[in-house]
């Protein structure tokens, strides 16, 4: 399935990113580990929150994405409770990072009156079954090929439908694949691909 953020999917405006969705049709063991990354996404965003919240309490000021991920190399080859780390791609917890940093950046800005749209507080933690699980990969080998896509860590999965028409933009030359987000809705494992 295609869907544009600007124009229509006939005529898209160029230079606009893309996003190409799919349902994925994972076994159980690629489920146990979508599962995994998910909920590595959801434990660095909560993390890292712990920390930015403690240093914006005393000093009112937050660690940058760069910061945190700093802190997390740190902590992760010191803390026996976070051996687990390496199970899943990496990216999932630089992501998390990125988007607490985002998630700042507009609380921030909602709170100077420099920001549209209805008031934002200060992030929250996210809790199991509570809040989306999702994850975002943008390194590492993304693609698609017939009815499957490949992705950083979890490997080949099959998609409930072809992935062609992205795949023969991708081959042409046409497309090139930016970051896939993996999320699961209502028990369904869905991908999109955000392409330039």
């Amino acid at each position: 399935m295609k869907l544009t953020q600007a124009g229509s999917p006939r005529s898209p405006l160029r230079g606009v990113p893309q996003a190409y969705r799919y349902a994925l049709d994972p076994t159980p063991t690629q489920e146990r580990r979508l599962r995994s990354h998910v909920g590595a996404a959801r434990y660095a965003w909560n993390w890292a929150l712990t920390r930015v919240t403690a240093r914006y309490e005393a000093e009112k000021k937050w660690y940058s994405a760069e910061e945190l991920h700093r802190l997390w190399n740190a902590e992760k080859k010191t803390n026996p409770e976070l051996a687990w780390w390496q199970e899943n791609s990496k990216c999932v917890y630089q992501e998390a990072f990125r988007n607490l940093d985002r998630a700042l950046e507009d609380f921030s800005k909602s709170k100077k009156g420099l920001r549209k749209g209805r008031r934002l507080g200060f992030p929250r933690y996210k809790k199991k079954g509570r809040c989306r699980d999702s994850c975002r990969f943008s390194t590492g080998v993304m693609r698609c090929s017939g009815s499957t896509v490949t992705l950083p860590r979890l490997g080949t999965i099959r998609t409930h439908e072809s992935t062609q028409a992205l795949a023969g933009k991708i081959a042409e030359g046409k497309a090139r694949i930016l970051s896939a987000t993996v999320s699961r809705s209502a028990q369904r494992w869905l991908v999109s691909f955000a392409v330039a």
